[in-house]
């Protein structure tokens, strides 16, 4: 499966520039060298939908992408790593802390994850933000080519572990946009969220 019509909608560096929060929409986020934009772009089958860089933190805007009427791909700025201000990271915490706890169209996140280094406490705190939506987090644990199938089924056992603990509406997966692995997996997953009705 996958979203050969999703187009570039429009950016926000503020809560009051956010789209009409309206229809449904799906959240990417993750540090910013866990290759979320190389995963989206996968997902998309475009090439540069979204911006890879070789220096990690580039996306610093919340980009919204259509993918239907009334049905978006969102796109938050990494973070942990960016080599911006403190002030500047700051803001992108509070903006997409806002965008994860108040947004009623946002049906469920996809969240990213180095699959050689596993969940990190700023992974948590997004997850802790979106606690109280009560909304379902799926982890694309990314760059699994550069693993073992061993190492592999360890990490993703490791952290469905992890996941059960802190918040059980997540579940996890293994993903190379690389390699072209998980791809199917995680649009299907995208696309049930987009067209259910309810998931709380």
């Amino acid at each position: 499966m996958s979203h050969p019509s999703v187009q570039y909608l429009a950016s926000a560096h503020r809560v009051e520039e956010f789209l009409p929060d309206v229809g449904r929409e799906v959240a990417f986020a993750g540090r910013s060298n866990a290759g979320k934009s190389s995963a989206i772009n996968a997902l998309a089958v475009k090439h540069r939908l979204a911006f890879v860089s070789k220096t990690p933190g580039r996306t610093q805007t919340i980009n919204f992408f259509s993918v239907g009427k009334e049905r978006r791909w969102v796109d938050l700025p990494g973070y942990g790593y960016a080599k911006v201000s403190k002030t500047e990271r700051a803001y992108w915490g509070e903006l997409i802390s806002q965008y994860l706890s108040t947004r009623n169209s946002l049906m469920g996140l996809i969240l990213l994850a180095d699959s050689r280094h596993g969940l990190k406490p700023l992974d948590w705190q997004l997850i802790d933000w979106f606690k109280p939506t009560r909304r379902p987090v799926h982890v694309l644990l990314t760059k699994v080519d550069k693993l073992s199938q061993s190492q592999a089924s360890i990490i993703l056992r490791q952290v469905n572990q992890e996941l059960m603990k802190g918040y059980p509406q997540c579940s996890a997966q293994l993903f190379s946009a690389t390699a072209n692995k998980g791809v199917n997996e995680a649009n299907t997953r995208v696309a049930q969220w987009l067209e259910a009705e309810e998931l709380v």
